[in-house]
């Protein structure tokens, strides 16, 4: 028997035509799935578009909507596939992990690097992916690409131009499926306890600054008093915060104890390890968070979704340090 697949669009290059004005979102779900030609006979499909935008005008508020929808939606079918814009693909996927916990049944975004209407077109492979693995047998939220399936929380962009867009980072692929639609499953099905819960707290007052030779260490200071609640500083190397001559770590020093700085780096695949070196060490005295092995968007994504559930530094510390979705994999000695 087919399993009962709910598809929810939210626009992207996948449902985008040519325009005066450029390409611009404005297929339905259902005219994405029948221009894309694909096969009815893998499950029993339902639509639903819940927005319909190029998906860099997407907002937290949008997040919590799909969430929502999600959630709702789990309790009538067997699994959901998202369509989504690939530029904030990740930063959606890592939201919904945090907000819909200990899920028994799959939710799979994908989308596509060219419109569903064009010769070329890479939305047939990846719908076809999805609404296989979303009728697996594996919980939780997963991005679908280029015959690939990854856990949400471990997604991120990494090409512009290529159709294979999206890498794991610092975690396994979970399966990958071939061009005959054969799953290989990579890693296990995560073991569950709990009941499925909808948690969509947030707060987006959250920076994210990148750091570069000669940043004003004074930007700290202006981003507090702007309002921001969460600083999240992309660092050299494993955690590198610089003091000399133009001293961030001082600046760090002053307000770590009133709101989370969250330590990150810029290097893909990179590890912030605060322990290794002594620039390090002086960055985790001063009251600095790492984010260890997370993503870019899982680590923007958590402290606005811990923030929502804490303005304490202590708390948030933990949150960040407590592996929610499979995002973050630390050492018991630096939780």
């Amino acid at each position: 028997m087919l399993k009962r697949i709910l598809v929810l669009s939210t626009g992207g290059t996948i449902a985008s035509v040519k325009t005066k004005e450029g390409l611009t979102p404005e297929l339905g779900p259902e005219d994405i799935f029948v221009l894309a030609e694909v096969d009815r006979n893998i499950a029993s499909v339902e639509f639903k578009e819940i927005l319909n935008i190029d998906s860099s005008l997407m907002q937290p508020e949008d997040w919590e909507l799909i969430a929502k929808e999600v959630f709702a939606g789990l309790q009538k079918y067997d699994g959901i596939v998202i369509t989504h814009g690939t530029d904030t693909l990740a930063y959606t996927a890592s939201m919904l992990s945090f907000m819909l916990k200990n899920l028994k049944k799959p939710v799979v975004l994908t989308g596509a690097m060219i419109p569903a209407g064009m010769q070329g077109s890479d939305a047939h492979r990846n719908l076809r992916d999805a609404l296989l693995f979303a009728s697996s047998d594996f919980g939780g939220v997963f991005v679908a690409f280029a015959g690939k399936i990854m856990r949400g929380s471990r997604a991120s962009k990494v090409s512009t131009i290529r159709v294979d867009a999206f890498d794991s980072i610092n975690y396994p692929v979970v399966a990958y499926i071939r061009d005959d639609g054969k799953l290989n499953f990579n890693v296990n099905p995560t073991e569950l306890t709990g009941r499925p819960e909808l948690d969509a707290k947030w707060d987006s007052s959250v920076f994210l600054l990148k750091l570069t030779p000669g940043t004003d260490p004074r930007i700290i200071g202006k981003l507090v008093e702007v309002g921001y609640r969460g600083l999240i500083l992309e660092c050299f190397g494993s955690g590198g915060l610089p003091y000399r001559k133009r001293d961030l770590l001082k600046e760090v020093e002053k307000v770590a104890s009133t709101l989370p700085v969250v330590l990150t780096t810029q290097v893909p695949y990179g590890i912030v390890d605060l322990r290794e070196y002594e620039i390090g060490v002086r960055a985790m005295r001063a009251g600095a968070i790492s984010a260890h092995d997370m993503t870019r968007e899982a680590c923007v994504t958590k402290l606005m979704w811990a923030l929502g559930h804490s303005r304490d530094v202590e708390e948030i510390r933990r949150i960040i340090h407590t592996n929610v979705a499979g995002e973050i994999s630390i050492p018991s000695e630096e939780a």
